[in-house]
């Protein structure tokens, strides 16, 4: 009874709270994000409240500005738009619902506990941390398509040196990944200074094949004679992507194997439960 006593108190005090902080309901707030123009999908409920839980608990975490600048600059490159508190936050409130199961833990079976908290850590780390495996996907998709880039530019040397047509020809066609990159570097190119700009593009992505292109790009605005630099950097990119190709067909078998052995778990399911009830059905006709 005490407890239930504390339970209704608690949620009384929750509301009377929501309605003098003015916060709106979860249908208002459902609402308003599944009509805003950028909301393709609708929203679901736990996705709102740990969105709000998430904005709430980003004003209060401070970071090092270095470490702030730096994760910022991570956040812009693998395309989050988000803040770095929202983004350490938003770890925190994934990991800490994890962590408080240890506290029913410790009265049910103590011996879960400590490895409740080191999922709990892990759960925070590897979202903390997924940051730097977007940038690192993204960087594997625009090298995959680098050999494509670096062919086109080579053949389209034979008749014209002008850059920012390239580039802007280009991302017409280009992967989601590389056009998002070409098109601030466009914009960047058409606002300021064409070198600067290849090397900041250079500098977002961080990758030595997109070096070795802006390197090249920069060769050609400066008037130097390229031709054969674009011939070999072709070859040498239709080798890396090859490899690629390699790596990627090399994880196949595994997956397929997986997918094999539950197709053929499900077949022996099958048939025991058949067996089972034929046997289940004999027994009670020996029986009764």
């Amino acid at each position: 009874m005490p407890f239930i006593i504390a339970a209704l108190f608690c949620t009384g005090l929750f509301f009377i709270a929501c309605d003098i902080l003015r916060v709106p309901l979860l249908k208002t707030s459902k609402t308003v994000r599944n009509l805003s123009k950028r909301q393709r999908t609708k929203t679901g409920t736990l996705e709102i409240w740990l969105r709000d839980l998430t904005m709430w608990l980003s004003r209060f975490i401070r970071i090092n500005e270095y470490k702030r600048l730096q994760l910022a600059a991570d956040l812009q490159t693998a395309g989050m738009n988000v803040t770095p508190e929202y983004h350490i936050a938003k770890a925190l409130v994934k990991a800490v619902p994890v962590g408080l199961l240890a506290i029913p833990a410790l009265y049910i079976f103590p011996l879960f506990a400590p490895l409740i908290i080191a999922t709990a850590i892990t759960f925070y780390f590897r979202e903390a941390k997924n940051v730097q495996a977007r940038i690192q996907q993204k960087r594997n998709a625009i090298n995959f398509e680098l050999p494509r880039l670096v062919s086109t530019i080579d053949k389209t040397l034979e008749h014209s040196r002008d850059v920012l047509s390239m580039l802007e020809d280009y991302k017409q066609h280009a992967a989601p990944e590389l056009r998002d990159e070409l098109a601030v570097t466009v914009a960047d190119m058409r606002s300021g200074n064409y070198e600067s700009a290849l090397t900041r593009l250079e500098a977002r992505v961080g990758s030595s094949m997109l070096s070795d292109v802006t390197r090249g790009l920069i060769g050609v605005l400066r008037g130097d004679e390229t031709r054969f630099f674009w011939s070999a950097l072709s070859v040498r990119f239709a080798d890396i992507q090859r490899n690629m190709l390699k790596q990627q067909a090399q994880k196949v078998p595994g997956k397929v194997k997986k997918l094999s052995m539950c197709l053929l778990v499900c077949f022996l399911l099958t048939y025991l439960v058949v067996i089972a009830v034929e046997v289940m059905s004999s027994m009670g006709a020996i029986f009764g």
